[in-house]
């Protein structure tokens, strides 16, 4: 399998694994959260698909998913959509995706140096990016949802350093 391949499997496993955990998930707003990944991971696909084209030239828009996640967890916040997270499973599977983003953003950086030409390093290089806004984004749900008290994460939760990445 060749690179883009392999990258737009990669891809598709990563958007099937945030679908899944949207329909486990008791929490409207971490629902939310990871059909959003899933679409972003979507695009990603589309992007890895025309740059293994050759044709015409791939471009990928600005995303705002760190801004739409504080944001959603704001609104969590308000109306008070604790989940009930069960420490074991969920944790577990969090923790998963959070891995899956580092390998991704890894393969996107490793490929980038590799890459024949300017354009490609380039979109490979902002592919690394959005995995990494994703990886931060998991690191901070595995984070709050590892604490002692779990019940009461969101209530504690500053999501303002999500913007920092």
């Amino acid at each position: 399998m060749n690179i883009y391949g392999f990258a737009m499997q990669m891809e598709k496993d990563g958007e099937n694994y945030y679908r899944q955990l949207a329909e486990q998930s008791g929490s409207a707003g971490l629902k939310k959260i990871f059909v959003m990944l899933a679409n972003e991971e979507v695009k990603h696909y589309h992007v890895v698909e025309l740059l293994s084209k050759k044709s015409g030239s791939p471009q990928m828009a600005e995303t705002k998913v760190l801004e739409n996640v504080k944001n959603i967890f704001v609104e969590m916040r308000a109306t008070k959509d604790v989940p009930h997270i069960d420490t074991t499973t969920e944790t577990q599977s969090y923790r998963k995706a959070r891995d899956l983003e580092e390998e991704s953003r890894k393969f996107y950086l490793e490929k980038a140096g590799q890459a024949e030409n300017e354009e490609e390093r380039r979109i490979l290089l902002q592919l690394a990016g959005e995995e990494g806004k994703h990886l931060r984004i998991m690191e901070n749900i595995v984070d709050f949802v590892s604490r002692p008290e779990p019940g009461h994460w969101l209530e504690n939760a500053e999501w303002h350093h999500l913007l920092e990445y």
